[in-house]
């Protein structure tokens, strides 16, 4: 009998409770001088039946203890400073009587009192971009009626609430997104400058920069100049077959003047990021995937001066997940996918880029210090959830700064496990192992399939976290198959529509790497994915037994089903053509699954739609190689949220997602009965 190890005791992971307790960090944000460093911090609420974010000021020297701002019922979010130091954000703040109301926007001075509403509407404010270097603000807030009027959405919207109306008319594509229907309203951006009447308790006139857009600014991300004269911003027009693009344009802050900048018809323009003098704009580009070919993300400067666009880092074969000027404008800071790690790199004309961070983590928020020597972020890794940091960007040395609560103790260790596929590709996972595991003492393995497909498991999960199931005395593999980015463009093609081929061998090829190890067991595996990972985790089930319990969440079943009816169809037919989907659906395969299946899924999920879920689970009852028998008895689970999306957010369904999934693994790799928990009424 194979000896279980002595298990690390005493850390947040060992129990749900105090791991959802957790405070989990987010949006960093820096004042124009430098001085001020803010952080959102969420915590479970009074109840802990939802999380409540905070706003929590950090010491930027990293010498003195972090302060906490704000301490709304509901929370705060969107943390943004004014050009002379005030704190804007957005928060909802009704009474005990009064049921939830939208999001306001709001001023907390600088020099001390208390915060006041500087801009509200009925369909709340959404987004907020200050000008670093004026008094000028931009927000986002949906509206209702036709002329796009205050007082038309208030009549509109008021009328709706009190008839119980919640029909919606759509005359274009998409209708849903993520885990949200789009509309009635739709999104306009409103603009007003900031000063003294705001401060007394008086609210400054929004002005609508863009009357009537439709559904252009939908999912937008847009930016403010720094002397709050100009925005850039996606805008999304509609393309032939119910297929929508992204192009740039500008409005002008006074007089909502709107100038198309870039129109690229066989590719996606997003995130742009203006120069600080105001002259360029960096965005990225997508090109549109063909059935034989994935996207690429490449980076693009616009010229104001000129109107040409030249290509940034040329021939550089990393993707860009977010990007910041240096303070002086001579070059950008950007962050990349690398090799199960996101580090910042430097960017100058003329130079090939530089790495600026070395250790193994992923860095989100950039936001850069006015005299350019030093550039704050959030980092996080595999190792540690996200923290701020302040970063040297000449050495690259990395200083922790100050949060509101110290780094978890972690019980275990992390390690890379690296292998070579059948075509020669060079292949690696992180492998988190539990204290205590040894050749003497092996432990059984959870492999975890990332989503994306396009991703990386490069970063720290509150959703997926392996530590959970480490301090249970699981090691988890998480590797990063054909279609994972930081790779290079090669290693995303040779899955580009094979989803069954490369990505299959590839995980197949580095759990025989990780069950070759002295402290794992081999005879002891599972398979866990969500998403992409659940359709690899159905493609696994009926292509091989060789593990002993799968679970499979929000996953696709059927991609002839799920290809029409996600909610955004034309991207993925793009690549989903019908012959790649007969050749790649996991339904195909369904009489040669005989590995028990826990099926989880929410009712809300608009990107991989409940069909999916409930075809699948009904399909394994009744088809199978494990069916129900004659009694209706089978050894496959469905858990299942009526009132979550493609993620499982609020805490207390967290928490029952993780010990039906514990239970699971028990009952089925390791041979052990554990109860499941009582509030699911069994």
């Amino acid at each position: 009998m194979t000896a279980i190890p002595e298990l690390h005791a005493g850390t947040p992971f060992d129990d749900l409770d105090d791991y959802l307790a957790l405070g989990r960090i987010g949006s960093l944000a820096l004042s124009a001088d430098g001085r001020r460093l803010v952080v959102a911090q969420s915590t479970l609420g009074e109840k802990a039946t939802k999380y409540v974010t905070a706003l929590w000021e950090i010491d930027p020297t990293g010498e003195f203890a972090a302060r906490r701002l704000t301490r709304g019922r509901s929370g705060e979010s969107n943390p943004t400073f004014t050009s002379d130091g005030d704190l804007l954000f957005t928060s909802s703040r009704p009474t005990q009587d009064e049921d939830d109301l939208p999001d306001d926007l709001w001023r907390l001075p600088a020099r001390g009192g208390e915060a006041v509403v500087v801009a509200r509407r009925g369909g709340g404010i959404t987004g907020v971009r200050a000008a670093r270097c004026a008094p000028r603000f931009v927000v986002t807030t949906g509206v209702l009626g036709r002329s796009g009027e205050s007082a038309d959405d208030e009549r509109v919207r008021t009328e709706r609430k009190e008839k119980k109306v919640s029909a919606i008319l759509h005359t274009g594509y998409p209708i849903r997104y993520w885990d949200h229907d789009l509309g009635p309203d739709v999104p306009h951006l409103l603009s007003a400058p900031l000063d003294a009447l705001a401060e007394n308790g008086q609210e400054p006139e929004l002005t609508d920069l863009t009357p009537m857009p439709g559904p252009a600014l939908r999912e937008a991300n847009y930016a403010l100049s720094d002397d709050g004269a100009f925005v850039v911003t996606s805008w999304t027009v509609p393309g032939p077959l119910a297929s929508i693009r992204n192009i740039l344009v500008r409005v002008d802050t006074e007089t909502g003047a709107r100038t198309v900048l870039v129109d690229d018809a066989d590719a996606d323009l997003s995130d742009p990021v203006i120069s600080p003098d105001g002259r360029h704009v960096v965005f990225t580009r997508e090109s549109h995937a063909t059935p034989d070919s994935a996207p690429r993300f490449t980076l693009h400067r616009y010229s104001f001066d000129s109107g040409t666009v030249t290509e940034v880092a040329p021939g550089w074969d990393r993707w860009a997940t977010s990007v910041v000027w240096l303070s002086d404008g001579s070059g950008l800071l950007v962050t990349a996918d690398d090799r199960g790690r996101a580090p910042i790199f430097l960017l100058r004309d003329g130079a090939d880029p530089t790495r600026v961070t070395t250790d193994d983590c992923a860095y989100t928020d950039l936001q850069v210090a006015p005299d350019g020597s030093t550039v704050f972020a959030l980092r996080a890794s595999y190792a540690a959830p996200p923290h701020p940091v302040r970063i040297d960007i000449t050495t690259g040395a990395v200083s922790l700064l100050k949060a509101p609560a110290d780094l978890p103790e972690l019980p275990g260790t992390l390690t890379e496990v690296e292998t070579v596929a059948a075509d020669g590709a060079a292949l690696r996972a992180w492998l988190a192992v539990p204290t205590g595991a040894s050749a003497h003492a092996p432990v059984p393995l959870a492999l975890w399939v990332h989503g994306g497909p396009l991703g990386s498991w490069n970063t720290w999960s509150w959703r997926w976290n392996p530590w959970l199931l480490v301090a249970r005395g699981y090691a988890v593999l998480l590797p990063d198959p054909a279609l994972s980015t930081g790779y290079g463009q090669e290693f995303v093609e040779r899955g580009w529509g094979k989803w069954g081929k490369a990505p299959f061998t590839d995980l197949m090829a580095i759990t025989d790497a990780a069950v070759a190890l002295p402290e794992i067991d081999d005879e002891r595996t599972a398979v866990m994915g969500g998403s992409f990972g659940g359709y690899m985790a159905n493609w696994i089930a009926g292509h091989t037994d060789r593990f002993k319990a799968i679970v499979t969440h929000a996953s696709l079943w059927a991609l002839d089903q799920f290809g029409p009816t996600t909610d955004a169809a034309w991207y993925w037919q793009r690549e989903m053509t019908p012959e790649m989907a007969v050749e790649n659906s996991p339904h195909l395969y369904v009489a040669d699954i005989v590995t028990p299946m826990l099926v989880i899924h929410g009712d809300k999920d608009f990107r991989v739609p409940i069909g999916d879920g409930l075809r699948l689970w009904f399909e394994l009852m009744s088809e199978s190689g494990l069916p129900a028998d004659d009694d209706g008895r089978t050894e496959h689970r469905f858990l299942y949220f009526p009132d979550e999306n493609h993620w499982i957010l609020t805490p207390q369904n967290a928490k029952v997602w993780y010990q039906v999934v514990l239970s699971f693994l028990s009952e089925h790799v390791r041979g052990e009965d554990v109860a499941l928990p009582e509030i699911l009424g069994r």
